[in-house]
């Protein structure tokens, strides 16, 4: 496990600081799966996870969506025929937070 996914999600106001591009620079060698993508000009970290099948995909984003709910931070998760793809950032800020990054890392480790 990554010191990344061992790390402590904070709880994340309006006002908190969106990580810079040289802070997410920093922090993408730790989650290398992972894609920066935009949407509606917010970033967002992207990654498509593959499984035999649909039952396997859903048991997948069952497990996103504990991990998701535990550190109340709730990312976009799209379940398809062998496949599952999930979505981080930070709706408050309207961007990404280093709490994204843990949640990457965390949901890696599913």
């Amino acid at each position: 496990m990554s010191d990344l996914a061992e790390s402590s999600c904070e709880a994340c106001r309006v006002d908190a600081p969106r990580l810079s591009a040289e802070e997410l620079q920093n922090l993408l060698p730790q989650i290398p799966e992972w894609q920066v993508i935009e949407k509606d000009d917010v970033p967002q970290l992207q990654r498509q996870f593959t499984f035999r099948n649909f039952v396997d995909a859903m048991s997948f984003a069952n497990k996103v969506a504990e991990l998701a709910e535990a550190e109340d931070h709730h990312p976009a998760i799209l379940v398809e025929w062998g496949k599952t793809t999930v979505t981080w950032w930070t709706h408050k800020i309207k961007g990404l937070h280093r709490n994204d990054v843990i949640m990457a890392a965390r949901t890696d480790t599913l």
